[in-house]
């Protein structure tokens, strides 16, 4: 039996804090069972299949996972981005969340995105700029990881990888869709190393089953694989500066930046509701404290009577995201930096006089954040949207789970590249804007040294026995908060198969505009209408929801978001 080992800090409100020390003893008749990687590339999965035949555990398939990604679906992450990665040790009960997310260089200050008249600066000119670059994480994070779980090699982790750049690979349609659209903006085509990676001579955009090879990836791949820190110090570090301080618009990232970077072991942001227990990150990461928040707000309503096909479901699904993201984009920061509030904010008290406003018949005329215990007063926050993530699961044999969420920021990034990767622009997820009306700075605010508030959620939900049930999780800038919350309502309260929970409408409603995708019953948008909700409705969503659950018998299930192009298989 697999068992909820552990140790934990009890907060308030069945809040607690899972920590990666050992509360007892691992019995020495632990089942094992089967194994699964989900992922938003066929070529990754299968790179995480081949680890785990080959007798390593799901950190080293997240390795060879992250490392293919990298390569073949370049526009969401890959080795000069961040990512947060939850992993579940089955043997001993440890839930351990390694932080990867990327840091501002020292010379950073709250101005960073202000033009020389304290305006910020537009997005388009934030992204595609130096001064968006933080210092890559990813590869420091799962080397830390490694180190403390791995099975295999750490070498053998980027032989899949190393392959697919040298032999090459078939250009998917999604990948040539963001190619192809990227080329009318400029931007791709504006730095050398992205130009002549996906466009021929005459400027034309490489096409769907293009055979694609890379070079510079595969040294790069080559370089890691026998020191994880050549992404540090080194040529490779050199060449990363230079593509970050090179015209135009260069920015302040250095070798010293690169060399102080620090991947950081966090303790699990859990919290029960109804008979499970979520766990997820927490800050500087907002998906663990939201996605709790808003599965708080929905616990005094019997969700499981009011199903996907209702509207009395999406409502109440619709005021508990708008509330929590309130609160979201007021509170969470770099706790490095900032006092952040997550007792407060998912205490059973605050939780239960926020609820209240839930129970009603018309929509809320406001999404305005609470005041938790802890705080004096709200934030402010300019933030945008962007969805350049990826997120996979993996369970292995012995019943280990990696739930990781893994990121470059916007579409490609900065669009700069170097060593055959493109660089982030993941300061972006700063504020834009440094102050409030009162001028005092806001809690999301540039600073040297900070990391940006995330909405990556990787997520790892067990029953009250401690057996493992099931990990979600996705991509999409802040609306990853509300994919992922759908799924666990989904599986959770409508008894959804992973797949169905994945396929069903997402809703994203942060603030008072209500995103609605592309499928949802129109009666259900008609009295989403009439209940005085502002929809954008019949729209496009660009989640990429990968789910594994683990059934009753120990079988595992999985499911692959159609919007992407995953799979969830097993070896």
């Amino acid at each position: 039996m697999l068992r909820f080992l552990f140790a934990t800090t009890a907060l308030a409100g069945g809040l607690f804090l899972a920590s990666c020390s050992n509360a007892q003893e691992t019995p020495a008749d632990l089942d094992v069972g089967p194994a699964m990687v989900a992922a938003a590339n066929p070529h990754a999965v299968e790179a995480g299949l081949e680890a785990l035949r080959a007798g390593g555990d799901a950190i080293d398939a997240a390795i060879a996972v992250q490392s293919v990604l990298g390569l073949v679906e370049p526009q969401s992450s890959g080795l000069g981005g961040g990512a947060f990665l939850l992993y579940y040790d089955a043997q001993s009960g440890d839930l351990t969340v390694y932080d990867g997310r990327e840091t501002a260089p020292a010379s950073a200050t709250p101005e960073l995105f202000l033009d020389d008249n304290g305006q910020a600066l537009g997005f388009a000119e934030s992204v595609f700029s130096g001064h968006s670059i933080g210092v890559p994480g990813a590869v420091a994070m799962l080397a830390l990881a490694h180190g403390d779980h791995g099975a295999l090699d750490w070498a053998d982790g980027f032989d899949a990888a190393t392959g697919l750049a040298e032999d090459g690979f078939e250009i998917s349609p999604r990948l040539a869709r963001f190619i192809a659209g990227m080329a009318p903006r400029g931007p791709l085509d504006e730095w050398p190393a992205s130009r002549n990676y996906f466009f021929t001579d005459d400027g034309t955009p490489l096409p769907t089953g293009h055979l694609l090879r890379n070079a510079a990836y595969a040294e790069t791949s080559r370089a890691l694989a026998a020191d994880w820190r050549a992404l540090y110090e080194g040529p490779l570090a050199a060449a990363i500066v230079d593509a970050v301080q090179d015209e135009p618009r260069p920015g302040g990232l250095t070798l010293t930046d690169l060399a102080s970077y620090q991947a950081v072991r966090r303790d699990a942001l859990c919290r029960d509701y109804r008979e499970w227990t979520i766990c997820s990150a927490p800050p500087p990461s907002s998906g663990g404290v939201t996605v709790n928040e808003i599965l708080g707000l929905l616990e005094p309503y019997d969700m499981s009577a009011t199903g996907p096909e209702t509207l009395e479901g999406w409502r109440r699904f619709i005021e508990a995201s708008r509330l929590a993201y309130a609160d979201r984009d007021a509170y969470v920061a770099d706790p490095d930096f900032v006092t952040v509030p997550v007792e407060g904010l998912l205490d059973a008290d605050y939780i239960a006089e926020r609820s209240r406003g839930i129970q009603r018949t018309t929509a809320l005329p406001t999404s305005s954040p609470g005041i938790p215990d802890g705080i004096d007063a709200p934030g402010a926050d300019a933030t945008p949207d962007s969805p350049g993530t990826s997120h996979f699961v993996i369970v292995d044999s012995d019943g280990d789970v990696v739930s990781m969420t893994t990121t470059v920021e916007s579409v490609f990034g900065s669009h700069r590249m170097a060593g055959g990767f493109f660089l982030n622009n993941q300061l972006t997820d700063f504020s834009r804007t440094p102050t409030d009306a009162n001028g005092a700075l806001v809690p999301n605010a540039p600073e040297g040294g900070k990391r940006p508030r995330s909405s990556m959620s990787p997520t790892i939900v067990f029953d009250r026995d401690g057996e493992f049930v099931l990990a979600t999780g996705s991509p999409g800038g802040s609306s990853i908060i509300a994919y992922t919350a759908k799924t666990l309502v989904g599986m959770l309260d409508w008894g959804l198969t992973p797949q169905q929970a994945i396929d069903l409408p997402n809703v994203v409603a942060r603030g008072d505009v209500v995103r609605v995708e592309d499928g949802m019953d129109p009666a259900v948008l008609t009295g989403l209408a009439g209940l005085g909700f502002t929809l954008d409705a019949n729209r496009g969503e660009n989640s990429g929801l990968h789910i594994v659950r683990r059934l009753e018998d120990g079988t595992l299930v999985g499911g692959a978001d159609p919007r992407r192009e995953g799979q969830a298989r097993q070896p």
